[in-house]
């Protein structure tokens, strides 16, 4: 394992055990709302905590990005962490088994580790670039589906972005028709690492956060399948809009999304 992703894995490990002694103590949970539908828990500061002070004790002169606080310069820029502590924090909060550790390290803007951890289940989900993906040490492989067809998909609703909500429901309904089935669980970083490990064919989202994708995308590239914006493009950290699978369903899953596909998401 490459050493830069071995402190990646301790760092999830070590955030994951605060969130597990979280999740069985529920009276322990302070929730505060941050914006519309956007939650944070002290838990997620205290995962959060674990992360940064794990890698800054290895690297502190690298730069750590995170959902909660915010970029924390180092004096080698180069070198950027881009950690999610809890990534379904709605699910956390209302005691639903469904969240994710995420941690990606970035070198000169290139996502080169990255760590998915589900510590509810012990599912590590890991990949260096170059390397392949691994789910608890042993390689996975995105599945092989080659329409939609019978396919099981992944999704998540824009709760953030009501306003796109027409032109997202007729994706919705447009894929649906064509596929066999679709699941909204709640942790784009998941979704992503699910896609990497067969378990759902393809996924797409808009509106998310460089944290909420960073990682779950190289490991799911590293997996064989190939993740790009709703264009097809690689504008999807930027833009948020993330569509994932094996390169013959995202080439149909592109297609549909095209045919409703409004100018404000276009680019």
């Amino acid at each position: 394992m490459h050493p830069m992703l071995n402190i990646a894995v301790r760092a999830a490990r070590n955030a994951g055990q605060v969130i597990v002694k979280g999740f069985s103590n529920p009276d322990y949970v302070e929730t505060t709302q941050k914006g519309q539908n956007d939650f944070v828990t002290n838990v997620d500061l205290d995962a959060e905590n674990a992360v940064v002070n794990t890698i800054r004790k290895s690297y502190p002169e690298h730069t750590i990005i995170g959902e909660e606080c915010g970029e924390l310069l180092g004096s080698n820029p180069d070198y950027q962490w881009i950690i999610d502590p809890l990534d379904g924090t709605n699910n956390f909060v209302r005691g639903i088994p469904h969240f994710a550790v995420s941690i990606a390290l970035r070198v000169k803007g290139r996502t080169e580790q990255a760590v998915v951890y589900d510590p509810i289940r012990d599912e590590l989900f890991t990949a260096s670039r170059g390397a392949g993906a691994q789910l608890n040490g042993y390689r996975i492989r995105a599945g092989k589906a080659k329409d939609l067809s019978n396919t099981l998909l992944a999704t998540g609703f824009p709760f953030k972005q009501k306003h796109q909500l027409d032109a997202y429901l007729a994706m919705f309904k447009a894929m649906f028709v064509q596929c066999g089935d679709v699941r909204r669980a709640g942790a784009a970083s998941l979704d992503l690492a699910y896609v990497a490990a067969g378990r759902v064919d393809g996924y797409w989202e808009l509106g998310l956060k460089p944290w909420d994708s960073a990682a779950g995308s190289l490991i799911a590239r590293e997996a064989g399948a190939l993740v790009t914006d709703f264009v097809g493009g690689h504008n999807y950290e930027r833009s948020g809009n993330v569509v994932c699978a094996n390169p013959k369903v995202l080439k149909i899953m592109l297609a549909t999304l095209r045919e409703h596909l409004p100018e404000s998401l276009a680019n």
